[in-house]
C-alpha cells in the first residue's frame, strides 16, 4: 500500500448546548512543583512513567503502552486517540498546556497501534473488545471515580461514549472531542453539508474514483488534500503539520483502520465493522459530567456534538470558532483553556 493512502486512513477518524464563553479559565492549582513531578511512590518511576499493561482477551493476552505525564492524585485524564490504529503521538500538544496546570494525564496506545502489541486478528478490532481494554487499563492504572478522566477525540470519542455508556460509574468526568454519536449521521452530513462545497467537477471525480474503489490513485489524495484535508481535518498546508501530527500518521496501522472504517473520507465502507453504528437513543443514560468539543470547520457536525451536550444528563459544549477535526491544533488556546476549564471545574465538584 502506498504512502499516500496511509496517511489518508490515518487521517480519516481521527480527527470523528452551552456555548464556550460559558467556560471560564481557572489558573490556579492546588499541586505544588514538586508533588506533581514525585514519581518515588510508583513503580514506573524508573522507566519515566511508561508502562506496558497485559490486556486478557479470548484470542490471548496482549500488552499495550502507556505513559504517565505528572502526578496528581486528584486528575488523571487518559487519552484516547483516533483511528482505530492511530496513536497517542498527535496529543503531544497536551505537554505544552497539561503539566502547569497540575493535570497528571496518560497517553495510551490502544491494541494494534505502534508501540503497543500489533496482532493480526480481526476478531480484535470490535468496539466491546476496545471498551473492555480500556476498563483493563483504568484497573491497571488504580484509576478511581473520585480522579478518572476519559477523554476521547474522534474515534477515541466514539470509544469514550461507549465506556461510559458500560462503566460510567468508574468516571469522574467524560470529554467527547470532534465525534458525533452516529456513523450514519456523520456520512449524512459529509455528504450533504460538506461535498457540495466543493466544486462540483471535483467532487464528481473523487466520487468516480470513489465508486472504482480506485483509493490508491494518487489523483484521488491529491483531490482530498487540496479540497478537503486543508479545510475540514487540519486548517494549514500539508507541509506545515505539525511534527507530531506526521510521525502519527507515519505509524499508524492501516489493518485496523481499514476493518472498522474503511476507505473512504465520505463514506464508510460497506461491510466496515462501524458502518451502522448508532447510540443517540442512548446519550441519556450518561449522567457523569460531559463536555463536547467541535470546531466549526470540523468534518464531522459541530451542531451534532452541541445537541451531545444537551442529550446527556450534565453536558456542555466547547465551539472552537477557527477549528477543524484537529482543534487541539488549528484552535489551540481555544481548545485548551476551555478543556482546562472543564476538568478544573469538575475535579472541584463534590460527587
Amino acid at each position: 500500500m502506498k504512502n499516500h493512502l496511509l496517511l489518508l486512513l490515518s487521517i480519516i477518524l481521527f480527527f470523528p448546548s452551552c456555548d464556550d464563553t460559558k467556560i471560564e479559565v481557572k489558573h490556579s492549582s492546588t499541586e505544588t512543583l514538586s508533588s506533581y513531578l514525585d514519581f518515588s511512590d510508583r513503580d514506573d518511576q524508573y522507566t519515566g512513567g511508561i508502562k506496558m499493561i497485559p490486556i486478557e482477551t479470548d484470542q490471548g493476552t496482549f500488552n499495550v503502552w502507556t505513559k504517565t505525564v505528572g502526578n496528581n492524585p486528584k486528575i488523571k485524564v487518559l487519552l484516547l486517540h483516533g483511528g482505530p490504529g492511530f496513536t497517542h503521538e498527535a496529543f503531544e500538544c497536551f505537554d505544552g498546556y497539561f503539566p502547569q496546570e497540575g493535570i497528571e494525564y496518560i497517553y495510551y496506545d490502544q491494541l494494534g497501534s505502534y508501540y503497543s502489541d500489533q496482532p493480526d486478528d480481526t476478531l480484535l478490532w470490535t468496539i466491546p473488545r476496545f471498551v473492555e481494554e480500556v476498563e483493563q487499563v483504568r484497573n491497571a492504572l488504580g484509576l478511581t471515580k473520585e480522579n478518572f478522566f476519559l477523554y476521547g477525540q474522534s474515534w477515541g470519542g466514539l470509544l469514550a461514549m461507549e465506556y461510559a455508556l458500560k462503566y460510567q460509574d468508574n468516571l469522574k468526568g467524560l470529554i467527547i472531542s470532534n465525534m458525533m454519536s452516529s456513523i450514519p449521521q456523520y456520512e449524512k452530513y459529509v455528504k450533504e453539508v460538506i461535498a457540495p462545497t466543493l466544486p462540483p467537477e471535483i467532487l464528481a471525480e473523487i466520487m468516480e474514483m470513489e465508486s472504482n474503489m480506485d483509493f490508491d490513485n494518487p489523483r484521488y489524495m491529491d483531490l482530498l488534500y487540496n479540497y478537503y484535508y486543508n479545510e475540514h481535518i487540519l486548517r494549514a498546508p500539508l507541509s506545515e503539520w505539525p511534527e507530531p501530527v506526521a510521525r502519527a500518521f507515519k505509524h499508524m496501522n492501516p489493518n485496523v483502520y481499514v476493518y472498522v472504517q474503511g476507505y473512504s473520507e465520505f463514506g464508510v465502507t460497506e461491510n466496515a465493522s462501524s458502518k451502522y453504528w448508532d447510540i443517540t437513543s442512548e446519550l441519556h443514560r450518561i449522567t457523569v459530567p460531559t463536555l463536547t468539543i467541535g470546531g466549526k470547520y470540523d468534518s464531522m457536525d459541530p451542531e451534532h456534538m452541541r445537541w451531545i451536550s444537551e442529550e446527556v444528563t450534565n453536558g456542555q459544549f466547547l465551539l472552537c470558532p477557527n477549528g477543524s477535526h484537529l482543534s487541539l491544533y488549528d484552535d489551540q488556546k481555544v481548545y485548551f483553556d476551555g478543556l482546562i476549564s472543564f476538568i478544573k471545574q469538575v475535579a472541584s465538584e463534590k460527587d
